[in-house]
């Protein structure tokens, strides 16, 4: 039904499905279920895309640009949703915005469920469900405004979290896969007395992705290992991908029942990683819940990991052919939710490569990029979600936003000069970064660093900041002006000083 709108202060031209009149609600419109077509006028404004999942691009690109996106088809399965990819107009996931020439912003935000996209040209802004529908929220204003009036509804509707995890040590970007329990006693041994709230063990301590046992690097077992983090007075955290399989697994061969398939019967290949396809898990099977509910309590209730980084959850919202005829996004929320009530409520959640809305409610914080990588930038790519310092900066600050709802995990920050590319200025803002975000984590082996690395990064971890927004890119720490522009557009300023 065609009819005008008027949301801040200005009217636009609109097509709703159904009968439904739009109400006003704090901060903008409520509006109908189904498709939402509008004319914004704005012409060729800036776009906000938000991406699919934590390693999407996300960002403001002009309307008269290239669409911002990830160019390999492989790399995209992982790091967006490939359904709904065009290279020739602007998408977004979930939200969507238009900044017009005098600064103010159109938002459209879905309030549910369904697969929710979103596309825009110089003269429509167009959302819909790609199953289903749930309402839709239109705000125009400020942009802090209509994003937090977005970020409120959202809370109401889906959940929010108010968790916090500490400063938080994790082996990733040290050792990698490389890890072995005799390494991890010793640098468990050293965080003891450092500000440190948690431990968390990443991947390599596995049989296989999707054999959540212990490997033969750690003869001990994980119950061992997590009463040592204890003992130092850390919380075990540990890493695993609940969602995905990988081919050469005991879980596939001995389990090829849980895995979610296409029409043909072949299981779906559900993004790509350690050098080959990696399957998913149907959801909506109670066997494959089960299965979830199993593991987790194993990991959380007897071997005492009770931080779980869940990684590589986008597979959760793969296409395939499902035991119950539900949407992609209902599907992953309800493995989510088996994972919840096998870890408990007191566990602290952090989700990665995960879509925000359907995991609004279920876990505590969500990374906000693409690995950091101790290196800014790379001459052999232009992948905005390869791991890389700058993706990680950029994705992170256009995610902001999402602070009400859950923490915002901007990956770590670094201290060494040992196997570090990055600049002093390419490592202040990502300090910077993660005190604006209130989420630290290092990933810095004790015994790697110089005694005046170890002094600032105990500092850095003891020292809580002032922090206020002063624009889109630009924040005060204590009075101190950070200007995030640079990071942003290599093109202004002196984006890479020497030192």
């Amino acid at each position: 039904m065609a009819q005008f709108l008027t949301v801040g202060g200005r009217t636009f031209g609109a097509e709703l499905e159904g009968s439904a009149i739009p109400r006003l609600v704090n901060g903008g419109l409520l509006l109908p279920p189904g498709r939402v077509a509008l004319l914004h006028g704005l012409g060729d404004a800036l776009f906000y895309r938000h991406g699919h999942n934590s390693w999407s691009p996300c960002g403001w690109r002009r309307l008269s640009d290239v669409p911002l996106r990830i160019a390999s088809a492989q790399r995209r399965l992982t790091a967006d949703d490939t359904t709904w990819d065009d290279p020739s107009r602007h998408h977004s996931s979930a939200v969507a915005a238009l900044e017009g020439p005098d600064g103010r912003v159109l938002l459209l935000g879905a309030l549910g469920l369904g697969v929710p996209r979103l596309a825009a040209d110089r003269d429509t802004l167009v959302g819909w469900y790609e199953s289903g529908g749930a309402p839709w929220f239109l705000a125009y204003g400020d942009e802090d405004e209509v994003f937090a009036a977005y970020s409120e509804q959202l809370g109401a509707r889906l959940g929010r979290s108010t968790k916090r995890a500490g400063n938080v040590w994790c082996s990733w970007y040290a050792y990698y896969e490389n890890i072995t329990e005799d390494q991890l006693a010793e640098d468990v041994t050293a965080l003891r007395g450092l500000p440190f709230d948690v431990a968390q063990i990443d991947d390599g301590w596995e049989e296989q992705v999707g054999d959540w046992h212990a490997n033969s690097k750690f003869p001990a077992g994980m119950r061992a290992l997590a009463d040592r983090i204890t003992d130092a007075g850390l919380r075990p955290g540990l890493w695993l991908a609940p969602f995905i399989v990988h081919p050469d697994s005991q879980t596939a061969r001995k389990r090829p029942e849980l895995l979610l398939r296409d029409d043909g019967g072949a299981p779906v290949v559900a993004g790509h990683n350690w050098g080959t396809g990696y399957w998913t898990l149907d959801l909506t099977l109670r066997s494959a819940q089960e299965h979830l509910r199993e593991t987790i309590h194993r990991v959380t209730h007897e071997w005492g990991f009770t931080y779980l980084k869940l990684d590589f959850l986008q597979a959760g919202t793969t296409p395939g052919s499902r035991s119950a005829d539900v949407d992609r996004e209902e599907a992953y929320q309800t493995g989510l939710r088996a994972i919840r009530e096998a870890a408990g409520q007191d566990a602290y959640l952090l989700g990665s490569g995960a879509p925000l809305l359907p995991s609004l409610g279920l876990i505590d914080g969500l990374r906000s990029g693409p690995d950091v990588a101790p290196m800014w930038d790379h001459y052999a790519t232009q992948d905005p979600s390869d791991a890389l310092a700058r993706n990680a900066v950029v994705n992170t600050l256009h995610r902001l936003w999402h602070a009400p709802l859950l923490e915002v995990d901007p990956d770590v920050v670094y201290f060494r000069s040992r196997l570090n590319l990055l600049t002093g200025r390419q490592q202040s803002w990502l300090r910077d970064l993660a005190d604006i975000c209130g989420f630290r984590a290092i990933s810095d082996p004790p015994g790697w660093l110089r005694p005046d690395e170890l002094e600032a990064m105990t500092h850095y971890l003891g020292h809580r900041p002032d922090i206020r927004r002063l624009g889109r890119y630009r924040f005060s720490l204590d009075g101190r002006e950070v200007d995030f522009t640079p990071a942003v557009d290599p093109g202004v300023g002196q984006a890479y000083p020497i030192s």
